[in-house]
């Protein structure tokens, strides 16, 4: 299931910078481009929360 373009404008990690996401429609993930949290997409629903987000991968991303 793809998210809409227009959604995806606006989503951004709800940590305090609120960096944009990269959209990994494969995996159904969402990356934040500056601390490279992963959030899942569960049933076409983006779970936007920082204690269900999947850390960075090593040397992916800034240390948080």
């Amino acid at each position: 299931m793809s998210l809409d373009p227009q959604l995806l404008e606006i989503l951004a990690c709800p940590d305090t910078h609120h960096a944009p996401l990269d959209y990994d429609e494969a995996g159904q993930t969402l990356t934040c481009t500056e601390c490279g949290r992963v959030f899942e997409i569960r049933d076409g629903i983006p779970v936007l929360l920082l204690d269900e987000a999947l850390p960075a991968p090593s040397g992916t991303a800034q240390e948080a």
